[in-house]
């Protein structure tokens, strides 16, 4: 008798989780370290990421005069870069122009964004206020969502059209919310693995390979990847106290290098690849700005204090890290030695609040999958029936982060897409 002729199995549908766009800015590194570390988790989480330099979209040459005149202004003029930060913070009519300004990036990220994407991220103001403005007219049916990388929020950061927020602290989160953010959820700082918790043995390795004494306290002094700041007055201020011995990064300011050198400091570093063997050999942080450099050396265990900050986000950054608790801000040199012995005998800190989001699983959380995605309405929001599936996922993160919803079962299994473990 003839055999049965038996269909062969289809084989499991395996949804596409897409691709996703993140745009940052070359202003400094601390953007574009939250951009590349964002990036790294997305891919893991099986997306295709594609990443873009907000400057590179503006035409011609205009993003490269934008970079270079903050520059300046750092280097040259502290004082102008504190009034213009504080005048775009303080009224809404000028950072409406600036907002304009960036308008001229339109054409070039729509293109970059294409017709296929899953979610936008940005880790840039002026990128999140293209993005919002499109998002707002309907020009742009992807969700949106920006990843504030300071402690402190500046007005520029807020855009209207923004689906969601990603904030690395509550006291930055309150600050978004008072600025009129959307759904702002409390993030763990998206910082590469490579900066983890410092031993007793990865300090005295890292400390041979960089050549630094094995016995004493090192204070580590950085003013980001320009290397801008009171140098010299730091490095005298620190060497007074008798506390620690300075280890500096100069960044890409060669010139600084050669001087503190010259002055005879010691130990004195330009550009650093293996900036995270270096936080292991040291004791302690002091930097001027806050931002990726703080987070970096919580995830290193290294204490971190705040002195001769810069001008304008610098000054905002220590104010909401010494409300945090997370860094002292040291106003005065007289109470600089204070603050260095405390820091160095109190390590109060876990590495990872407990109520924090992995900044991925917040991120897909907000973005519906492809094959979900459907024509935006004209005010420019998610679908609306989609809209009260969205709320529950809102709340539901914020009981997730205070411990008041399981995490596993019922609906959130379909928007749970990426884990801690997973990225």
């Amino acid at each position: 008798m003839a055999g049965r002729i038996r269909r062969p199995a289809r084989p499991a549908q395996v949804r596409d989780p897409g691709r996703a766009v993140v745009f940052s800015a070359r202003v400094g590194a601390g953007h574009d370290a939250a951009a590349d570390e964002i990036a790294r988790r997305l891919a893991g989480a099986g997306l295709q990421v594609d990443r873009h330099d907000f400057l590179d979209q503006l035409p011609g040459p205009v993003g490269r005069m934008m970079c270079d005149s903050y520059h300046n202004m750092l280097l040259a003029a502290p004082w102008s870069y504190q009034m213009l930060y504080g005048a775009l913070d303080r009224s809404r009519a000028l950072s409406l122009q600036v907002s304009f300004f960036s308008a001229l990036s339109t054409r070039r990220m729509l293109d970059a964004i294409g017709t296929d994407a899953r979610v936008v991220v940005s880790t840039y103001p002026l990128a999140s206020q293209v993005l919002g403005r499109l998002r707002a007219s309907g020009r742009l049916r992807v969700p949106v969502v920006t990843y504030l990388t300071d402690y402190s929020v500046h007005r520029l950061w807020v855009a209207e059209g923004v689906d969601g927020h990603t904030a690395v602290h509550d006291v930055a989160a309150d600050q978004a919310r008072a600025h009129g953010a959307a759904q702002v959820v409390t993030v763990d700082p998206a910082v590469d693995p490579r900066f983890f918790r410092s031993t007793a043995a990865t300090k005295a390795q890292a400390r041979a390979e960089f050549g630094l004494p094995a016995e004493g306290k090192l204070a580590l002094l950085v003013g980001g990847s320009w290397g801008i700041g009171e140098f010299d007055e730091t490095v005298r201020d620190i060497t007074a106290t008798g506390v620690a011995r300075c280890v500096v990064v100069c960044g890409q300011n060669e010139d600084l290098r050669r001087r503190l050198l010259d002055q005879g400091v010691e130990h004195v570093y330009g550009w650093v690849d293996d900036m995270p063997g270096l936080m292991h050999a040291c004791d302690v942080l002091v930097q001027n700005a806050g931002g990726m450099t703080v987070y970096e050396a919580r995830a290193c265990g290294l204490p971190v204090v705040t002195y001769r900050t810069l001008p304008g986000h610098g000054e905002t950054n220590a104010q909401s890290l010494d409300e945090a608790g997370t860094a002292p801000w040291v106003r005065d040199a007289a109470d600089l030695r204070a603050a260095l012995e405390k820091s160095l005998l109190d390590r109060p800190w876990d590495v990872v609040p407990e109520f924090a989001a992995d900044p991925v699983t917040v991120i897909l959380g907000m973005a519906p999958r492809c094959a979900e995605l459907e024509p935006v309405s004209a005010v420019g929001r998610i679908p609306k029936q989609r809209d009260r599936k969205n709320r529950r996922w809102e709340r539901r993160l914020r009981g997730v982060r205070f411990g008041t919803t399981p995490r596993d079962g019922g609906e959130q299994g379909e928007y749970d897409y990426e884990t801690r473990e997973a990225a």
